[in-house]
Formats: structure tokens, C-alpha cells, sequence
């Protein structure tokens, strides 16, 4: 019998460490002004930097993202990367990615296979309108995270960013 909740967070902060992984989309960065109280061109002057044409979060030295403070400084305005984690394009369509993501984030649960696990995601993304279209400014991480996606790539159409 499958789990009921293949990803449970912990909130133990260890997806919120790296460089270069938080892709702010339009919706995120208007949701941050508010949560905040600051304009936009503040809050990207602070936060973010543009990394091929594209703004993502800043990091702190020790490779925290910047609004981490032993837990999310923002949860209720994370970007929808955050929101998405760990149903990312990669860990619902490839087996080696989930088992990856699987080994190092505790909120999944380990017994869990991963059709399960893409299964549970998939609906996840979809309820709460996190699955990115092509042509969104969102996060490729969320882009067609679908097998239908997933074959399309693998034979060549064009227009399907995969990263």
C-alpha cells in the first residue's frame, strides 16, 4: 500500500542550501513585495541578481539561501521553486534523480517507489498551479513535469526546454 504523504517537510533547511537554484518568476517576485513591503526594483537590489537575463536569490557565505534563518524567513511567500520541492521535473521523470533526492531529503519517505512518489507529485503541482508551461518565466525545475513532457523531449520537438 502506498503512503499517504510521500513528502511530509521537516523544515530542516538542507534545500535551502546552494548557489544558483532560486529562479524568481514574475508571481514570486510580486508576492515577496508584498509579503515584505517593498518595491520591486528594493527587493531585486537586495535579494537577487540576474544570472542570464533571469533573476534568482542571492545566497549568503555560507551557501544558505538569504531569507534563511533556521527555518524559512519567508514560508509564506516562498518562491514557487520552494513551494514545488522536491517535486522537480527531473526527480518525477528520472528515477535516478528521485533516488538522489530521496537519499538526501529527509521529508521523503524512504519506502516509497518512485512512481508513487511522480504520481503523488504530479497531482501536488497541478492543485496547487505550480507546473510551469513553456513560455512561463517560472523555473524550468517545473516545466512540463509530466511523462507526455518527458517523451516529447526524449524525440527532439522543438520549443521543449528541458533544463
Amino acid at each position: 500500500m502506498p503512503p499517504a504523504n510521500v513528502f511530509t517537510c521537516r523544515r530542516c533547511g538542507q534545500c535551502c542550501q546552494g548557489i544558483g537554484g532560486i529562479v524568481l518568476a514574475a508571481r514570486d517576485i510580486e508576492r515577496l513585495c508584498r509579503h515584505l513591503g517593498l518595491d520591486r526594483e528594493t527587493l531585486l537590489s537586495r535579494y537577487a541578481e540576474q544570472v542570464a537575463d533571469r533573476p534568482r536569490l542571492v545566497s549568503r557565505k555560507d551557501g544558505y539561501c538569504v531569507f534563511y534563518q533556521g527555518g524559512c524567513g519567508i514560508y509564506e511567500a516562498r518562491p514557487d521553486v520552494c513551494r514545488a520541492w522536491p517535486f522537480f521535473q527531473a526527480n518525477l521523470v528520472d528515477p535516478g534523480s528521485f533516488a538522489m533526492a530521496r537519499e538526501d531529503c529527509l521529508g521523503i519517505d524512504r519506502e516509497t517507489s518512485h512512481e508513487e512518489f511522480a504520481r503523488q507529485g504530479k497531482a501536488f503541482l497541478e492543485r496547487q498551479g505550480l507546473m510551469n508551461r513553456n513560455g512561463d518565466d517560472g523555473p524550468r525545475a517545473l516545466v512540463g513535469c509530466t511523462e507526455e513532457h518527458s517523451r516529447e523531449k526524449d524525440h527532439g520537438r522543438p520549443g521543449l526546454d528541458a533544463a
